[in-house]
């Protein structure tokens, strides 16, 4: 009798413990499923919209969502990229005006004006003045990240322009190389006059391209504004509401014969040069980027120290270099403004911006990764950084800003391809700035439905 008893208890206990193991197996896996779906719901989705650019600012920008995705795993980017010099900013404004938001976007600050002001970009000084380390980046870069006193874009790099020259024809004609020094670049007059020296038309070499040719987008007003502010002049007045006796004034009329001259009257200059004229030793002088260092790398046989040097953005009455570039906001009608701001908080951050600048060779708008990278402290990107922190200005802040830049691309035009009367084209050039000004005032015009 107790053999069967405890034959029977043993059995109980089996039976139950499987009970017990099959349920608990059923009541966990539940449980896991449960909190997986609730991780689902959890997860966000952020779309991100954003010039494309070279393979390493492409590779920059793939690796830091990369990062922030593993560090926020409840928040997705959906990246998409547009080639910014003819589809971004047209397909931008396009899609917003059809009422088509992405949470977070790039804007060239120069145009801030025009989003901030029609409402498509959030505000984010709270942010900014809170988690933005703003005492880390430049005054003139924070001013062109500001629409009427509020933040409403965060920066990642800072670029500028300077003096590239031949160290072959420099040689050639026995002048001595410019100085380094971002604090003592030349004259206008001292390029003019070494331009002088070296040009001869007869071999088709040029002593200088002045600002970057005759192009399309931005590239006009970015590489061109700067000749008027070196002579003391200026585009719009300091409220933005006119160009009348700013972009007409003497000191621009005077920039402006400097540069009609070039082409003109000196003959140093010439609309139409050679693909490849600086590398090949047909044009002495050039103004480029930061960015063409990395491009000029893959020259074959034409090596900076070597064959090429650089100098300082030349200086008229001023020092002046231009400054704003692509930086990120948020959207009016994003429903993650603080998790859009996440994203953007990381990607501006001393460790988001350095592995950028790392990847591209850009220069940083933050002091702090300047200071830590060696090769930004020493020629030539020192000229670069210190060029953007101590000598820059902001393009003019305008919701016109659109109508500014393209009359700057036309008057240039004027005086330097077609070589009309400099104060007839200024006036001409206040005429439309002042119209387009005029007609978005009336309008109240809107890219937001």
């Amino acid at each position: 009798m107790k053999k069967w008893l405890i034959v029977l208890i043993f059995a109980l206990v089996f039976c139950l413990a499987v009970f017990a193991f099959a349920f608990g197996k059923m009541f966990f896996t539940d449980s896991e499923e449960i909190v997986d779906d609730k991780n689902t719901i959890d997860q966000i989705e952020l779309t991100f919209w954003r010039n494309s650019g070279n393979e390493a600012f492409n590779k920059a920008y793939e690796e830091l969502v990369a990062d922030f995705e593993a560090a926020h795993p409840k928040i997705v980017i959906n990246m998409q990229t547009m080639n910014w010099a003819n589809e971004y900013e047209l397909r931008l404004r396009t899609e917003l005006a059809a009422g088509n938001y992405p949470d977070i976007m790039t804007i060239d600050s120069p145009t801030l004006a025009l989003y901030a002001n029609s409402g498509a970009l959030l505000s984010i000084d709270q942010y900014m003045k809170e988690e933005g380390n703003i005492d880390d980046i430049s005054q003139p870069t924070l001013k062109g990240l500001t629409f009427e006193g509020e933040f409403f874009l965060a920066p990642i790099t800072e670029p500028s322009i300077a003096l590239f020259y031949n160290r072959y024809l420099f040689k050639e004609a026995g002048i001595p190389f410019p100085s380094a020094d971002p604090d003592n670049p030349l004259t206008w007059d001292e390029v003019l006059d070494i331009a002088l020296q070296i040009t001869n038309i007869e071999k088709g070499v040029y002593g200088i391209d002045p600002a970057q040719g005759f192009s399309e987008g931005e590239g006009p007003a970015y590489f061109k504004l700067p000749i008027l502010w070196q002579f003391g002049a200026e585009a719009l007045s300091p409220d933005g509401t006119t160009a009348d006796r700013y972009l007409n004034s003497d000191e621009a009329l005077e920039a402006l014969q400097f540069y009609q001259d070039l082409y003109h009257k000196h003959q140093v200059a010439t609309v139409e040069l050679p693909s490849g004229a600086f590398e090949t030793g047909k044009l002495a002088m050039t103004i480029l980027g930061s960015w063409h260092l990395s491009e000029l790398e893959g020259y074959t046989n034409f090596t900076l120290g070597e064959d090429f040097g650089i100098a300082p953005l030349p200086k008229g009455k001023y020092q002046v270099a231009p400054n704003g570039g692509w930086a990120l906001g948020i959207s009016s009608r994003t429903n993650y403004p603080d998790e859009a701001w996440e994203f953007i908080k990381f990607m501006t951050s001393y460790e988001g911006i350095k592995k950028f600048v790392e990847i591209t060779g850009e220069i940083p708008a933050r002091y702090s990764v300047a200071n830590d990278i060696a090769e930004l402290n020493e020629y030539p990107k020192n000229i670069f950084v210190q060029q953007g922190q101590k000598y820059s200005k902001n393009r003019p802040v305008t919701p016109a800003y659109s109508v500014v830049s393209h009359s700057i691309k036309l008057l240039f035009e004027d005086v330097g391809m077609d070589g009309k009367d400099v104060e007839a084209a200024a006036v001409k050039a206040v005429e439309r700035i002042d119209r387009g000004i005029e007609e978005l005032l009336e309008s109240s015009a809107s890219i937001v439905p």
